[in-house]
């Protein structure tokens, strides 16, 4: 029986054009690398499971490699390639930060640094991940080293919190800021890999893992193998996506919206106490509250559809819902969860905070209406007065 492999080394990008979400970056390396523009200190950012030690890693192979493509991506076929892809590569070494951050660890690297590299290969490659651990000492002693590297040593280091490394070793490294990975390229490319390993999906459900995953194409894809393993017949589905992770189903906030614009206010407060006893915080409750107001205000103008990341069936709920309620309460509405929010931490009865700014988006379609009778009555009146005047 083969060994099980999780899907975020399984399908772990080995050149640039298998890199997801990250264009910009990838464009810019090859570039360099065909043009012979190469830095010899690269700095790669950014938030956890976006592809920093991934592009490292594609980096120092494509730069070693002995038959580069035409496409400017290795050739996973020469003796180099070999040598990296059975981590036996005597050239490329990494080095976690984390775990060998003292002064003594940076001095055995720069020891190694001084031999030039072995066999065909052009370049020695320095892999440094969560460089930002390293301790002051360890960052000075290096710092010699990363700015008049042997012409043979590229260093690539690799951090998610840029702002604790020291300016000096900024200011001698080429940076790359990664983004965010786009909701809709995850739910793509957990898509692709659902169809390869033969399992059955909703599109649905891939979406709502991929909001979860807030960016990281790793925790995506952690999460949709435990949704797999947690299924009985290799399935991933929406209501197993939202037990497993424990996520609020849509359907809460529209049938709430509901009975919160039909001034219902008491059905509403049953819609709340339900979520309670299923086990959601009712600060998450309030969070996501707003959050589907804005999705609605959203809605009403074509312009800012595109700012609707979603599956095309909850979409399609959303300008629904949002072609039922008026603009003037989803704002009112946006303006009392949103102040709830702010003072959720301070008030001393949370649930009953709650309760209240849900009565008083409730009551909302009265205050506005009033407020609009009022209105046209002031308008009549002065048009009275000058029709007297005159």
């Amino acid at each position: 029986m083969d060994n099980f492999v999780v899907s975020a080394r399984k399908y772990r990008p080995n050149t640039f054009d298998t890199v997801v979400g990250q264009s910009h970056i990838t464009t810019t390396l090859k570039n360099a690398i065909k043009n012979n523009h190469l830095a010899q200190s690269f700095l790669f950012c950014g938030p956890r499971g976006v592809g920093k030690t991934t592009n490292a890693r594609i980096l120092a192979k494509t730069i070693n490699c002995l038959n580069i493509t035409a496409e400017t991506e290795a050739c996973d076929k020469c003796e180099s390639c070999v040598a990296f892809n059975e981590n036996a590569s005597f050239n490329i070494h990494e080095l976690d930060a984390a775990s060998n951050n003292s002064v003594d660890d940076i001095r055995n690297l720069v020891e190694q640094v001084r031999y030039p590299p072995q066999g065909n290969s052009k370049y020695k490659i320095y892999i440094i991940d969560e460089v930002h651990m390293l301790s002051n000492s360890a960052f000075n002693a290096f710092l010699k080293t990363l700015e008049e590297p042997p012409k043979y040593a590229i260093f690539i280091l690799a951090t998610t919190e840029k702002h604790k490394i020291i300016p000096t070793i900024l200011s001698r490294c080429q940076i790359f800021d990664f983004n965010r990975i786009q909701i809709q390229d995850i739910a793509e490319h957990l898509s692709k890999i659902a169809q390869k390993e033969g399992i059955a999906y909703e599109p649905q459900a891939l979406h709502l893992i991929a909001q979860k995953a807030d960016g990281g194409l790793r925790d995506a894809l952690s999460m949709f193998d435990l949704i797999v393993t947690f299924s009985s017949n290799n399935s991933v589905t929406y209501e197993n996506v939202i037990e497993n992770l424990h996520i609020l189903d849509y359907d809460y906030y529209f049938r709430l919206t509901d009975e919160l614009y039909a001034q219902n206010v008491a059905n509403a407060l049953i819609i709340f106490d339900e979520i309670l006893k299923k086990g959601f915080d009712s600060h998450n409750f309030i969070v996501g509250l707003s959050e589907h107001l804005r999705n609605l205000m959203v809605c009403k103008d074509e312009i800012t559809l595109k700012l609707l990341e979603v599956a095309e069936e909850v979409k399609l709920k959303y300008k629904n819902q949002a072609k039922a309620t008026s603009l003037s309460f989803l704002m009112s509405a946006l303006s009392v969860s949103s102040n709830c929010d702010i003072n959720f931490k301070s008030s001393k009865n949370q649930r009953l905070h709650v309760e209240l700014a849900l009565m008083k988006i409730g009551y909302l379609n009265s205050v506005i209406n009033v407020n609009a009778v009022q209105s046209g009555q002031e308008t009549t009146t002065e048009s009275k007065k000058k029709v007297a005047t005159n």
